[in-house]
């Protein structure tokens, strides 16, 4: 079997990691801009990338079992709009990462209720 002597096993694993990071990331964006319809476009490109990115950093810290039971598809718009102002303010340091984390998972996981 040829191996390149450039890429380790460790580089391998973590690609793997950002795949399903982004498909996982993909898949819940979706099936928010399924439910929130007409009110998706309002949210600029830059709110959906600050979006994207604090539900990456979500799928991250979460257990895979407890991402799978989280429901998308029933947030509301003024919840994104909150999870996507905590996702700035993580990024900027102004917060603790994991408070601001369980508090975004639990925006979304209040919806399985």
């Amino acid at each position: 079997m040829n191996q390149r002597r450039d890429v380790t096993d460790e580089d391998i694993g973590m690609r793997a990691f950002q795949i399903r990071k982004a498909k996982a990331v993909e898949r819940a964006v979706e099936r928010l801009r399924f439910a929130l319809k007409s009110d998706w476009p309002s949210f600029s490109d830059r709110e959906i990338e600050e979006l994207e990115w604090v539900l990456g950093e979500l799928w991250a810290y979460v257990a895979r079992d407890t991402w799978e039971h989280l429901r998308f598809g029933r947030v509301t718009t003024p919840e994104v709009r909150s999870m996507i102002s905590k996702g700035r303010e993580m990024r900027s340091y102004s917060r603790n990462a994991v408070e601001v984390l369980q508090e975004v998972g639990e925006i979304i996981a209040a919806k399985g209720d």
